[in-house]
């Protein structure tokens, strides 16, 4: 798939317009359902490619945060045959209790996919937890930024950031 279909799969497919509130709290006149694009096979395929060029030789481990992470870390480990991790939002009172699902090494390396950044909270929140676990975060990316603050704010957390596309590329200007 190119860039240009991509796009225009993911506006197609997920863009919505009214009034929402975001899980950073903003509100917003528009909405992009990250579960109505990655339930969709093309395009959550293409997505994974765009995230496999991010993979560095030094990366040694995908993660994606639940649950919008999670299918974006799979379909990137698929890319690119690495091993990939769950980072939960908090750990479970049943079963294992744990916080990361998989196996994640202090010595491990870890691209960090995630869906939409708005303001960066949920990704800033697994990459501490990979941190705390002796990991280190190559880099964060996210496949559409908001451009409401995330890049700055992941920045200044001291991570490279960066986007597989933005709202200006799918022609959202609000």
């Amino acid at each position: 798939m190119t860039r240009e279909q991509l796009i225009r799969r993911i506006k197609e497919t997920a863009y919505l317009e009214g009034d929402f509130t975001l899980r950073s709290g903003k509100k917003s006149k528009y909405y992009l359902d990250k579960y109505l694009f990655e339930t969709c096979p093309d395009i959550l395929k293409a997505i994974g490619e765009e995230f496999a060029r991010y993979v560095t030789d030094d990366v040694t481990l995908i993660a994606g945060a639940e649950l919008g992470g999670v299918a974006l870390a799979a379909a990137t480990a698929m890319a690119t045959g690495k091993n990939w991790i769950i980072v939960r939002n908090s750990k479970k009172d049943y079963g294992t209790g744990k916080l990361v699902e998989g196996i994640l090494k202090p010595d491990d390396v870890v691209l960090l996919v995630e869906d939409i950044a708005t303001t960066g909270g949920q990704v800033l929140e697994a990459a501490k937890v990979i941190t705390e676990a002796g990991a280190k975060v190559s880099e964060i990316v996210c496949t559409i930024d908001r451009k409401q603050g995330a890049g700055e704010n992941i920045t200044e957390a001291g991570y490279k950031f960066d986007s597989i596309l933005t709202k200006e590329d799918l022609g959202i200007t609000t």
